[in-house]
């Protein structure tokens, strides 16, 4: 139970506080990053993004990984959108998105700053499910996702729950504690 426990809790439940991502995240931005699939380029249908993930990176339901990336498109769900969609992405009140044939996405400008770096080999690559390709263990991010768009997740026996703040405000409250270590949650 314990083994089980463990495997939930690191490989899919709960988010890396190193990147801020749980692993589906971080393979469909690093899918995405490998296809060119970029900020400033065309935007490409979802579904394409949806079978590289599965087929290289994430052996599970195509459905999981779609949510996953409408997840990231919305912003309501977001406070940094990690993904720029094109298309019905759902909407506050419950509706769903339409379906991966339908809607488009690309890289939002701020996941570049998540792999930025990551062909320098600044992290550790691991093998993917069946050992052909090789994937980050983790994001060599610039930027204190976990932090600024929160996260939240239901593992065995444990659960998070961490809200989204500024990201300005996150560092300035960074710079602070660089200058004095002691600092107090008031001066923060």
């Amino acid at each position: 139970y314990l083994d089980y426990a463990m495997s939930v809790i690191v490989g899919r439940a709960l988010p890396d506080v190193r990147d801020g991502l749980k692993p589906v995240h971080r393979r469909v931005l690093y899918a995405m990053n490998v296809l060119g699939n970029d900020w400033n380029k065309a935007y490409k249908k979802s579904a394409r993004v949806v079978g590289d993930v599965i087929g290289k990176y994430h052996p599970h339901g195509d459905l999981a990984v779609y949510d996953t990336i409408v997840r990231m498109a919305q912003p309501f769900s977001l406070r940094y959108m990690l993904v720029d969609g094109q298309g019905n992405f759902g909407s506050i009140d419950g509706d769903s998105a339409a379906a991966m044939r339908y809607t488009e996405i690309r890289l939002a400008k701020i996941a570049h700053e998540l792999m930025a770096d990551l062909e320098k080999e600044t992290v550790d690559f691991v093998d993917n499910y069946d050992g052909t390709e090789k994937i980050p263990d983790v994001m060599p991010t610039k930027i204190p996702n976990l932090l600024v768009n929160g996260s939240s997740g239901i593992a065995v026996g444990m659960a998070t729950n961490i809200p989204p703040h500024n990201l300005t405000e996150v560092i300035n409250g960074c710079l602070a504690y660089i200058d004095d270590e002691d600092i107090s949650i008031e001066g923060l």
